[in-house]
């Protein structure tokens, strides 16, 4: 993300008086059940999806799916934000996208299973109100019925 003194004045500007969303209302809930035995998805905002799925477009708010089971050879990613730096995901997948690490932790046992599937938003949003009310609860709808436990959210 560029720093605040190399965007024009009409980016800056934009950056800082963007209002920011509070949620007062969502519920808290404590985490009682053991990790080991817990079923863990993986949601990211990094506009990621699997080569040949439709890219991400300004302001998509739409997610796509990527199957726990892929390749990260076969994620890419199609963010459109002007501060989104792809450097490090070019390099490794999973400093966005943890698809390896969450399967080493499988296999150490310090997680119990994987979901079947993992979602891909897209950052950057200027009106994140479809997220909100739409496309966000779908997918959480999805992980419920999965019976997903633990959602590890990795915003970027």
């Amino acid at each position: 993300m560029p720093r605040l003194d190399q965007l024009s004045e009409i980016q800056r500007q934009s950056a800082v008086y963007f209002p920011c969303l509070e949620n007062d209302t969502a519920p808290w809930v404590p985490w009682t059940k053991d990790l080991s035995t817990s079923k863990v998805a993986l949601v990211s905002s990094a506009g990621l999806h699997l080569r040949g799925d439709k890219p991400f477009g300004p302001g998509d708010p739409t997610y796509r799916v990527i199957p726990s089971d892929s390749s990260t050879a076969d994620v890419i990613d199609s963010h459109t934000s002007i501060g989104w730096d792809r450097t490090g995901i070019y390099r490794d997948l999973n400093l966005a996208f943890p698809m390896d690490r969450l399967r080493e932790l499988v296999d150490r046992k310090v997680i119990g299973s994987l979901s079947q599937d993992y979602y891909s938003f897209m950052g950057a949003q200027r009106d994140p109100r479809k997220i909100i009310e739409e496309t966000g609860p779908q997918a959480a709808e999805t992980l419920h019925a999965q019976d997903v436990d633990f959602v590890f959210l990795v915003p970027v």
